[in-house]
């Protein structure tokens, strides 16, 4: 005989109590073994194909292994000291960005632009504040990442997680399956199967499209000869993740940058423009449709909603948990307005 419902919302609710309070109390303990579940969940694909062709589970995971380890290897030496360079570069010239803006607008506008003109003055402080707070982000990103300790625990730590988490998946969802309630198992199975689906379309779909994209985008503006297009295609690949975000906001760095370097020389211009065009003719027409899909249901601003709630509540952890749980709230709801859709209190005692 089942639990009745008041117990089972109880058992329940302990349960969502106990989560939040280990994310809470434990976030920075947790780091390392969320990213490497997310990274043994993102590369369980590629261990199921590669076993498909006739390789072990273990020799699957050795083989990941080593290529994740010489692309790791890879940035390291190339990417990385170049990003942290051209972001330290742009936020210390950033004063001066925001002085050309103003001279030129003052030259074109001087009747908006005199001094006492309130526009003027933000965007003379506007540019010291970017120097001042990106200046101080920069060096306590620098400062905990330089950290022996931390370094270690993610260096070392996260591939070691992710390692034994993708060598035993298939053997923890199965164990997991044994442990489900009987009396709900088949409802718990279907949730997880629309969660996983859901998941599986934005954070593999929509990861591989942001690394598409930042590759493409840094890639064409270091060739067209933009300043800081590396950390300029970087944080428009970055910010794909949020739909539209990253469009907008890569788009209006690169093109004011374009405005300022080449002022005069409009042909330049247009070409930056026309590469985030390309970019995203090529999103929404190719990438998006054929490794997000449609029916991922995760509406932007639920996104936003969640990434900035969890990430105020539990900081770095709670963004990084924030996609998962948002989907995974989703798809509870939707299972929950089907069932109410379906009840006598949406149709009525005339059924």
């Amino acid at each position: 005989m089942a639990l009745p419902v008041r117990d089972q919302l109880k058992y329940w609710g302990i349960a969502i109590v106990l989560f939040v309070a280990v994310l809470w109390f434990l976030g920075d303990v947790l780091l390392p073994f969320v990213l490497g579940a997310a990274i043994a969940y993102c590369l369980d694909p590629v261990a199921d194909k590669l076993e498909e062709w006739g390789f072990g589970r273990a020799l699957s995971v050795v083989v990941i292994t080593i290529f994740a380890v010489l692309i790791f290897v890879l940035l390291i030496l190339l990417v990385i000291p170049t990003l942290i360079s051209q972001t330290a570069q742009l936020i210390e010239t950033a004063p001066q960005l925001f002085a050309q803006l103003r001279d030129a607008l003052t030259a074109r506008f001087p009747q908006l632009m005199d001094e006492t003109s309130v526009i003027r003055q933000q965007l003379g402080a506007l540019g010291q504040t970017i120097q001042e707070s990106g200046g101080a982000l920069l060096n306590q990103v620098l400062s905990a990442a330089g950290g022996i300790v931390n370094v270690l625990v993610l260096v070392v730590l996260v591939p070691v997680v992710t390692f034994y988490l993708l060598l035993d998946w298939d053997r923890m969802l199965a164990r997991i399956d044994e442990l489900l309630p009987r009396d709900h198992a088949p409802v718990i199975r279907q949730l997880a199967h629309e969660m996983n689906r859901t998941l599986a379309s934005f954070i593999r779909g929509q990861g591989t499209v942001c690394l598409i994209l930042g590759i493409y985008y840094a890639a064409a503006l270091m060739l067209v000869g933009l300043n800081f297009g590396l950390v300029i295609g970087s944080i428009a690949g970055l910010l794909t993740f949020i739909p539209y975000v990253g469009a907008l906001v890569g788009g209006a760095l690169a093109i004011g940058m374009a405005l300022f370097q080449f002022w005069g020389d409009w042909l330049w211009i247009i070409v930056v423009a026309v590469i985030f065009q390309t970019g995203q003719l090529v999103e929404g027409n190719i990438l998006t449709p054929k490794l997000v899909g449609s029916s991922v249901g995760l509406h932007p601003v639920w996104l936003l909603f969640a990434l900035t709630a969890f990430g105020t509540l539990f900081g770095f952890v709670g963004m990084l948990v924030a996609v998962p749980v948002a989907a995974m709230i989703g798809v509870i709801v939707r299972f929950a307005i089907d069932r109410y859709k379906d009840g006598r209190l949406y149709k009525g005692l005339s059924d």
